[in-house]
């Protein structure tokens, strides 16, 4: 894509030249995005982020075996101990992102959300989003999950985050183990199977509050993340999805997958009583080809080793209160869904040809010590910022735990010795 609304980065031009508020929209021209890195350096920059990213997943699930114990003795020290670890898992994406492959993220909302977008000192992202929710959004590529999880940082709440996501999953050696310490939930994609499973994780979320950090005086914090279509867009999953609309004589959607109900008209029904919100975000790639699938273009492979992020990641945020969804009729949940699914098809429709989404938020973003371009964005609406953590002293939070024990450790063999030399 290339236009002057979407200010794509150039050798040639100025990432910080703008267009004028009035200056009319221009068509997005194609334009692959083009891989930095050649082979060599692909190779380098593999052994030194799967070196660091690897050894910080193992001290991270070295931390949670050493907290494991608490499940038995104190659940609620237990539970503020495995989000503490999540926390630290989600500072070394941000960090890896923010190093690896810096990347710019567009946000704008309709007025549901008005107010609760902001730009803090520095120019950093900062949400305020309601700390029990369920997030539902559409599923471009593998990477979602980490602008997302990114998100819940910017609000802080990257350590109360629960993702439902594929079983197979838990089986990645390390990484899978982290993940059911941290309790996601993993679907099997057969009902049968998976709704014992994952009821049992439902009544685990709606746990009394411990008194942590929740502005709910009755449960305990919760981002409960779920992608209602199941998987990724992808050339084969369009195909089939478009196959089982034409037999339910549904039109499909022209940039989404058609999206399954049962699994989240399932779980706003175990947890009706407890959350109030349901918030959607609609992703959208810049970088790609008009027309092209994203997940050719971005994989986890080329995001970080290949030097070859999205130009910008667009999110358009919405929210919709639990108590206005039909949720005592499945037929009728599925209508609601299905149309919330349309809207986010003209929402990434709009954006594919005007460079933007759409955007309610003029004149609620704070504009206090920020860049000039993060200004002009935020005067039409936008808030602009690169994934990053607030500060670099932040990772420190990863060793912290492994670093007090092993202290702990030199301590009591240390006078252990000294007991053993004097006895």
């Amino acid at each position: 894509m290339d236009t002057p609304e979407l200010r794509q980065r150039r050798p040639d031009s100025s990432f910080d030249e703008l267009p004028s508020k009035n200056e009319k929209l221009k068509p997005i021209k194609e334009s692959e995005p083009r891989l930095k890195h050649g082979i060599p350096m692909q190779i380098v920059r593999s052994l030194i982020l799967s070196t660091w990213f690897n050894c910080c997943c193992v001290i991270i699930v070295t931390t949670q075996l050493i907290g494991a114990p608490l499940y038995f003795i104190n659940k609620r020290y237990y539970y503020s101990y495995m989000a503490h670890t999540k926390e630290s898992f989600g500072i070394v994406i941000g960090v890896l992102t923010q190093w690896g492959c810096p990347t710019l993220v567009r946000i704008s909302g309709d007025e549901s959300v008005r107010g609760q977008i902001h730009l803090a000192k520095g120019g950093y992202l900062q949400t305020t989003f309601s700390e029990r929710l369920v997030l539902t959004a559409n599923h471009q590529v593998y990477t979602d999950w980490i602008y997302l999880w990114w998100i819940a940082y910017t609000n802080k709440m990257h350590g109360y985050l629960y993702i439902i996501l594929k079983e197979s999953l838990k089986y990645i050696p390390i990484i899978g183990q982290g993940m059911m310490f941290y309790g996601f939930i993993f679907m099997a994609r057969k009902w049968l199977s998976d709704k014992p499973r994952l009821q049992h994780r439902l009544e685990k979320l709606k746990l009394q509050n411990s008194g942590s950090k929740s502005d709910s005086p009755q449960f305990d914090p919760m981002w409960l993340m779920i992608f209602p279509e199941g998987t990724n867009l992808s050339l084969n999953t369009k195909k089939r999805s478009a196959e089982y609309c034409r037999k339910q004589g549904i039109e499909p959607l022209k940039h989404e997958l058609l999206p399954r109900s049962t699994g989240l008209f399932f779980c706003l029904q175990q947890l009706k009583g407890t959350v109030e919100w349901v918030y959607d975000c609609t992703v959208a790639y810049e970088g790609p080809p008009k027309g092209s699938l994203p997940d050719k273009y971005f994989t986890l492979r080329s995001t970080y080793l290949q030097g070859r992020p999205p130009t910008s990641v667009n999110m358009h945020w919405r929210r919709f209160a639990v108590a206005d969804i039909p949720l005592d009729d499945q037929k009728e949940f599925d209508a609601w869904l299905r149309a919330r699914w349309v809207e986010k098809d003209q929402l990434l429709e709009e954006c594919f040809e005007t460079g933007r989404f759409p955007s309610s938020l003029a004149g609620s973003i704070d504009t206090d010590d920020v860049s000039v371009k993060q200004k002009a964005a935020a005067s039409d609406g936008y808030v602009e910022a690169h994934v990053r953590v607030a500060h670099w002293s932040e990772f420190g939070r990863v060793f912290m735990v492994l670093a007090a024990v092993t202290v702990l450790c030199r301590l009591v063999l240390t006078v252990y010795g000294l007991w053993r030399s004097t006895s």
